[in-house]
Formats: C-alpha cells, structure tokens, sequence
C-alpha cells in the first residue's frame, strides 16, 4: 500500500483516542437537511402505508411480494441513494441514507433484504467496478428492477472467509472462468439477478466475479428455516461449471480480499446505523403500551422499574444515534476529498479503508442496543410480549442475527484493538508513543478534575481519563504478552469494549454540547449523554478488570485497580432521576424524540 498523506486530524481514523474533539467538528442528526428529513419522511410513509399491512403475508414469503415491494422501493429512489448519478443513482452520501436506512429497516427482514442491495449487494461493484461494468449492472440495481447478493460464507469459511474453498480456473480459450462451490446464508439469494462471488483463482488468488443469475450453472438452494428476519430470503448458491467471462472479474485477480474487507467496513456501518430504525420503533411501543397497561390501578408507566427501562433504552439509541451520524459526517467528508489508495488497480477511495475501526464499533454496539432494546420492550410487554400478537417478540428474533451478520460481534472486537497496532505499523497511529506518553503522564499521579458543576462538562472530561486508561491497558498488555497478543481473545476483545464505550459516550456528549451551543439550554440530550457515560464507566472498569487480571501480577492488582478508578474518576448525578426524566419525555413525545 502506498504511503498515506495526512488528513486533518478530525478525519483520521480512531483520531478520537488521541484528542479532545471539538463539538462543531461532528456531524449530528440535527445537521440533516430539510431534503434528507424529507425522504426519511417519505420512507416512513411508504413502509406504514405498503409494507407493515402486508406484514404476515410477507413472513410467509408469499410469492412475490417481497420483490413488488422491493421494486417499489426502487421505484422511490430509495435503493440508489449512494449510487453514481451516471449510473442512475442519486448520487448522495451515507447522511442523507440513514434516515431511509433506519426506516426500512423498522421491518428487519425487508430491511436487510433493502440493506444488502444498497451496501454489500452494490457497493463492491460501485467501488471496484469497471466504467463498463458500472453501466451494465447498476443502472437496474439503483431502479430495483435487478436484486444484488453478496456471496462470501462457505459451510467450512464463515469468519474464516479467507479459507473459501470455491475454485475459478480459466477456460484454455480465456474468454472465461469455470468457477465451482457453494456459498452459504446467502441473503437475497432466491430473489437476485446479480451476485458479487468470492473464489480462489487456481485455488490460491482469492478474486471476486460478478456472476449473474441466468448463467448456466447458477442455481440455489432451499429456504433456510430462520430463527427471525423471515421476510427476507436466505439461501445457498450453488456453481457448477459456472462460465463467467472475463469481463467480468472485479477489480483484479488476486485481490479480492481488498473487496471483501473493504466493502465490510461500510457493510458494517451501514447495519449498525439502519437497525436503530427497528430500536427507535420498539421504544415507540414500549411507551405507548406502558401507558395504556393498567395495573394496581396505575399505567406501568407510572412505576419506577418500567421507567428505568424506558430510561435506558433512550440513553442507548441516543448514543448509537450519535455515533452512527458522527461516522457518516466523517465517512463523506473523507469520500469528498477523492483521495485514494492504491493498494490495487484501481486504486479505491481512502473513505472506504479510513474509519473501519469506527465502522466496526458502530456495528457491534449498535447491534447489542437493538438486541437489548428489543429484549426490555417484550419485558415491558410481559406476557403478551411474548405472543406473536405483539410486536416486541417479531423484534427480538429479528435482532438477533445482527450480531453474526457483517464478520460476528467477536471478530469485530478482536479487529479493533488490531487495527491500531497494523496502523502504527504503516505509520498512520501513535501507538506505542501515546503508551509511552500515558505512563509518563500516570507517574505524576495528577489529581482527577474537579467537578465543576456541570454535568456534561463533567462528563467530557471523564473521557479524557478513559481514552489515557486504553493506552494504560495496551501499554500493560503488551509488557505481559508481547508478539503472543493476537492470542489473547479475552483481553484484546476486553480492550474492545472500552474503545467502543469512549466512542458512544464521546458521540453523545459532543452532540448534547453542540446542540447546547445552539441555543437548546434544557435539552433532553445532555441528561441522556450524561446517563449513557455513567453506565458506560462501569462496563469499561469491568472491561479494565479483565485486562488487569490477565495481564499483571497478583500483588500488583490491586494499586493498577486504583489507577483505573483514578482515570474513571468523577461524581455522577442521581441517575435514578435522569432515567425517570427520559422515560417521562419518550411517554410525553409517543417515543423517541430528542
């Protein structure tokens, strides 16, 4: 890969560890322009009016409605938002999308069916296409009129992806590649005409092939019998003998590892960001039926357990919200500089590699938000929660996949703190600088901040603490395990989990900050970015435990235990009264509404 030209700080990827970010340097959902609010708007329409009605005909897959639908959608410009406009696409970027996202995605199979179209169904091909290739396949991929697949899992190569063992070799002519093997969990595999498919030139040179459905050897297998998601398809494909001429190679033979990982990164993101939409959906039904559930004479929403569930489904959709249009803001502003990279020909845009840390936690954290939100909506449900006349048991099974979709929650955790070490390998981190920096900086045993009396000032600061206590942790990490870290799944996924912390939290408060600076002086936001920060510390001291217990001497324990409640250390407000506050507003407001 050829060296890396500096970015402005605030556009460099996991830049957020290493300073203070300003609060107008973030994108937020208040920066969306009134044309962006207006095609979620007409996104919510559609999925109310044409979609939920036919909602149990769709979980049967009756035959062909999920793709009327679908095409509808295309219809409505909704699957081309991020597509070349000379390629019929609107040509817009990641920020005007999540609205739509989040919309389609209120109905989890339909929105995934949607999701892989406009992401890793398109995207490989929008990204590392051909000029050609571009304007034979997306103009009918931005309409809807073709569906799109993406075809890397095999039966032995889930998060292995690179142990494929699907085969390509050239035809003595080469005019084509016979390829060969069957691909697993294939979504939109009964319904798509187009399929990017990874395989092994020679059984060695991992390549991806646009492969379309009507070439000889191209069929699929049964319904997969899922556990959620049912309106959407999920099947095998299967190559035999499959002729896909040459022209049809993506990008080059041999680096289709490039696509396959690169495209994950906004794969990722994109999952995270469009499944709050089915999370915002649940606080929705969660509040309008704890106040219309009766019981010892008073709504459920009266009682102080229902409100610390509704509390705390508001502080964490407001954090992942957050950190999802943070991510966008950033990922646009990088695609706009056209800077690329050429670690292949031809060379792909620097946004797609830049921010795959960011996109990584995006993903896993806002996967476990939907999942745990889902799971206090059907609580609050009680019993008829757990019927299928109520929403919340639809929810719950559709949000559970997403933590194995886009590389499972494990893998990402693991590839986040790596990631730092291969960029201070290419010069693009400070990592073992800012390590050294921290102890340095630890020795002098600073005295916490004092609290000043403001809240989210207060809170903000802590996060300087905890963003010294990653370099803290890694620094002791890596006296413990040296070259053996990658070993150590426990710990480094441990370290994971602080990053991704800081990353919400950060988000949340720089929002609620830019929002104050705006004029809002009692916003709801502040006490929410307040209340995730506060349960966010006891999830990275936990994670900090771990480290610690694997990774110094017993009789040492205890004095780096105090090193890390010193930089965690701050006075937090009752938040007993915040989650009643939250809960308060999103009954007051009908959901969620910041």
């Amino acid at each position: 890969m050829s060296e890396i030209a500096p970015l402005p700080p605030h556009l460099t990827g996991a830049s957020f560890l290493l300073r203070e970010a300003a609060p107008a340097e973030i994108f937020t959902p208040e920066d969306l322009t009134p044309e962006d609010r207006q095609m979620a708007g007409t996104a919510a329409k559609f999925m109310d009016k044409e979609v939920f009605p036919q909602l149990d005909a769709l979980e049967h897959q009756e035959p062909g409605l999920a793709r009327k639908l679908f095409e509808q959608a295309g219809e409505l410009g909704f699957l081309g938002i991020e597509m070349p406009e000379d390629c019929g696409g609107l040509g817009l970027g990641k920020t005007t999308a999540i609205g739509v996202n989040e919309q389609l995605s209120r109905l989890g199979g339909f929105g995934i069916t949607c999701g892989v179209q406009t992401g890793i169904g398109s995207q490989p091909l929008i990204y590392f296409g051909t000029d050609a290739q571009k304007q034979q396949y997306l103009p009918r991929l931005a309409t809807g009129e073709w569906m799109g697949a993406y075809c890397l899992s095999e039966t032995g190569s889930g998060s292995d992806a690179l142990g494929m063992k699907a085969r390509a070799v050239l035809t003595p002519d080469g005019k084509h590649y016979l390829l060969n093997g069957v691909k697993m969990w294939i979504t939109n595999a009964g319904w798509a005409d187009l399929f990017t498919v990874f395989a092994k030139v020679d059984g060695q040179h991992v390549t991806a092939f646009l492969v379309e459905r009507t070439f000889p050897g191209v069929s699929t297998g049964k319904e997969e019998h899922k556990l959620g998601i049912k309106s959407s398809s999920t099947r095998r494909l299967i190559l035999e003998d499959v002729k896909v001429p040459v022209e049809n190679v993506l990008g080059e033979v041999g680096k289709g590892a490039y696509i396959a990982f690169n495209i994950l990164n906004f794969g990722r993101y994109s999952l995270g960001a469009g499944i709050l939409g089915a999370a915002k959906d649940q606080i929705r039904v969660a509040a309008k039926y704890a106040l219309e559930r009766q019981q010892f004479g008073k709504p459920l929403a009266a009682f102080g357990l229902i409100q610390q569930k509704l509390g705390d489904m508001m502080a964490k959709v407001f954090a992942g919200e957050s950190a999802t249009h943070r991510t966008a803001g950033l990922i646009d502003a990088v695609a706009a500089t056209g800077e690329k990279l050429d670690a292949m020909r031809p060379p792909f845009l620097r946004s797609l590699d830049e921010f795959a840390l960011e996109c990584s936690i995006v993903k896993v954290r806002c996967s476990e938000i939907l999942f745990e939100v889902a799971d206090e909506s059907l609580q609050i449900h009680g019993g008829y929660g757990f019927t299928e006349e109520f929403s919340p048991a639809r929810a719950l099974r559709d949000s559970r996949i997403n933590r194995i979709f886009e590389g499972t929650n494990e893998i990402n955790r693991l590839f986040i703190p790596s990631l730092l070490t291969r960029r201070e390998q290419r010069g693009r981190f400070p990592l073992a600088q800012t390590i050294a920096s921290t102890f340095m900086e630890l020795a002098r045993a600073d005295a916490p901040p004092a609290d000043g009396g403001d809240d989210l000032q207060s809170t903000r600061a802590l996060l300087g603490g905890a963003k010294r206590l990653v370099f803290f942790l890694s620094g002791l990490m890596g006296r413990k395990f040296g070259a053996k870290l990658n070993d150590e799944q426990e710990v480094l996924a441990a370290l994971a989990d602080v990053i991704a912390e800081i990353y919400l939290a950060e988000s949340a408060v720089l929002r609620a900050l830019k929002t104050r600076a705006g004029g809002a002086k009692d916003s709801i936001q502040a006490d929410l970015a307040v209340l995730y920060t506060h349960d966010a510390v006891a999830r990275m001291e936990a994670g900090a435990r771990r480290v610690l217990e694997a990774s110094v001497e017993r009789r040492e324990f205890g004095a780096q235990v105090q090193t890390v409640r010193r930089l965690l250390a701050w006075t937090p407000p009752n938040t007993i009264a915040l989650r009643r506050k939250a809960a308060r507003h999103a009954c007051d407001r009908g959901g969620y509404s910041v």
